[in-house]
């Protein structure tokens, strides 16, 4: 990790960065399943902290504008954060590894020490992205410019004869804000960490009005008239992106796209866009194929249909296509993976596995906040109680007994043992949250929505949650994911295997600034020989097989 000067786009000045290697975003890093790699990440970044954080009225909108305009009233620099040391710790995000590969959140160390960690890659092919994972400060260390991929190969891939070479290429998409000279108005190369806050004093996440593919504002790309490969990651610190490719007179031509992988691994089947476009949400990375053929001499746009909170332009980048014909020996086959297999209660997925139930929620002063849930028999009363009509039959009662992520550990999982994660959005409105759960893969099993009754001022429901309606999954939906999108009003389901390490995990939303905030709790992964003799708050090693 060191320190580095970079142009984000030709016309501008050079922006000071954080980087992996000397690159923005880091060097792509590929390896083959099952060969272990032991890397050293080694801090040797110099020099201040390279952002500017400003925070200004919610009412202003600051995000959507460059420059800081502490001129305006209301706008002020958020204390502390030009002080932060280099602080880092490297997670490789979807990895199987040991705990103390994993990048704990507060092991992070200062400039000058080096972080050694193994990787078995015991899994099969997918794409991983490593960044940073630093208590408290996630969202500015990973804006600094400290992010990258990670492929990992196999055989069943190989097989496919994918676009591969320069027809194979990362698209890593990230959000920036970039400060203004108040003399000649025009934009520096400043990074600027511009946030609106609410009256309480909460900081809004970031988003900027910039969107940067592999560490360039608004690129282009040309390409052969042929398929492509791109393994397409949302690096940003909040922005969910809804993508459409469009052609010259801003028709979607999504017809022209398929997806055939998801966060963890291949699909088994090509799967079409969705009608509106792919939602990608922080964290989320999706193996997107694009037959060019039929646009030579053109240009397509990869645009975002979504650009909420204000963004100065909706494309992300341009495709130029070619005019000449171009041979391909590539032709998109109806069976991408032979291996997937759907899970289904009783049969790929176990009868015999733990239970886990988390609620998502806004709290008493209005700041979302993540539950680690327990079943108890009967409401105590107070605040820190959620219960809900169960469509199978029967009243769940539940409490809270985690909120902050140094609250007391209360998930204990079996190593190789299946769990399912119950993630339960309580909040009347608020945001979506994209959860990400540590060392496994895991398949939606259903996403249902509900009529909630949780009282934000009391922190407890009012009356049972029910009024459930099942919300069919997309087929892209079905695939191995590791993140996946929590909305208000909905009980997402998710079932994975918690094997390849073993140690303390977390589980956090991937929007930077609410995990930063608290939305992130511990969870332990420990042999089955060795949970007998543990004893923890709540009366020892217990399994929830309901």
């Amino acid at each position: 990790m060191v320190t580095q000067r970079q142009r984000l786009h030709s016309e501008l000045p050079e922006s000071t960065l954080w980087t992996y290697a000397g690159h923005f975003p880091g060097p792509t890093i590929e390896v083959r399943s099952g060969k272990q790699l032991r890397i050293s990440w080694s801090n040797e970044i110099e020099g201040e902290f390279p952002l500017v954080a400003v925070q200004g009225p919610l009412a202003d909108a600051p995000a959507g504008r460059p420059g800081r305009e502490l001129d305006r009233t209301g706008y002020s620099i958020i204390d502390g954060v030009a002080d932060l040391p280099a602080w880092t710790v490297v997670h490789l995000h979807g990895a199987r590894t040991n705990a103390g590969n994993d990048g704990w959140a507060h092991n992070a160390g200062l400039a000058g020490t080096s972080q050694l960690a193994e990787y078995q890659n015991r899994q099969q092919a997918m794409p991983l992205w490593y960044h940073d994972h630093a208590m408290a400060i996630t969202r500015f260390n990973v804006h600094t410019g400290l992010a990258g991929m990670y492929l990992i190969r196999d055989d069943e891939e190989d097989a496919l004869g994918l676009p591969h070479g320069d027809h194979e290429i990362p698209l890593i998409i990230t959000d920036r804000n970039l400060d203004i000279d108040p003399a000649t108005q025009s934009l520096t190369g400043q990074l600027l960490f511009k946030v609106p806050a609410l009256p309480n004093g909460t900081l809004i996440p970031f988003t900027g009005p910039f969107t940067l593919v592999n560490g360039v504002i608004w690129p282009h790309l040309d390409v052969d008239a042929r398929w492509y490969r791109f393994r397409l990651l949302n690096a940003a610190n909040s922005r969910f992106y809804t993508l459409n490719l469009v052609d010259e007179h801003d028709q979607p031509v999504n017809e022209a796209v398929r997806l055939i992988g998801t966060d963890g691994g291949l699909l088994p089947a090509p799967a079409e866009l969705p009608a509106n476009g792919l939602t990608v949400a922080p964290a989320e990375r999706f193996d997107v194929l694009i037959d060019f053929s039929r646009f030579k001499g053109q240009k397509l746009r990869l645009r975002n249909a979504d650009p909420q909170l204000g963004s100065v332009e909706p494309d992300l980048m341009e495709f130029r296509v070619d005019g000449r014909a171009k041979h391909d020996p590539f032709t998109l086959p109806e069976k991408i993976s032979t291996s997937y297999t759907r899970l289904v209660h009783g049969s790929t997925l176990p009868e015999d596995h733990d239970h886990v139930w988390v609620a998502l929620l806004l709290n008493a002063e209005g700041h979302p906040e993540m539950w680690d849930l327990q079943e108890v028999d009967a409401d105590p009363g107070g605040p820190g109680i959620i219960q809900l009509q169960d469509p199978n039959g029967g009243l769940k009662t539940f409490r809270m007994t985690g909120r902050l992520f140094d609250d007391t550990t209360g998930i204990f999982i079996d190593h190789d043992r299946w769990a399912v994660w119950n993630l339960v959005h309580v909040a009347n409105g608020g945001p979506a949250h994209p959860i990400h759960i540590h060392l496994t893969e895991f398949q939606a099993l259903f996403r249902r929505s509900f009529t909630t009754t949780f009282d934000q001022a009391t922190e407890r429901t009012t009356a049972p949650i029910d009024g459930f309606a099942d919300i069919p999954l997309e087929k892209y939906e079905e695939g191995w994911k590791d993140t996946i999108i929590v909305r208000p009003g909905q009980w997402v389901s998710v079932a994975g295997q918690f094997g390849g390490g073993t140690g303390e995990f977390m589980f956090h939303c991937h929007i930077l600034d609410h995990e930063d905030e608290g939305m992130m709790r511990p969870f332990v992964v420990h042999p089955p020989e060795v949970a007998k003799f543990h004893v923890h708050p709540g009366g020892g090693h217990h399994h929830d097989a309901a």
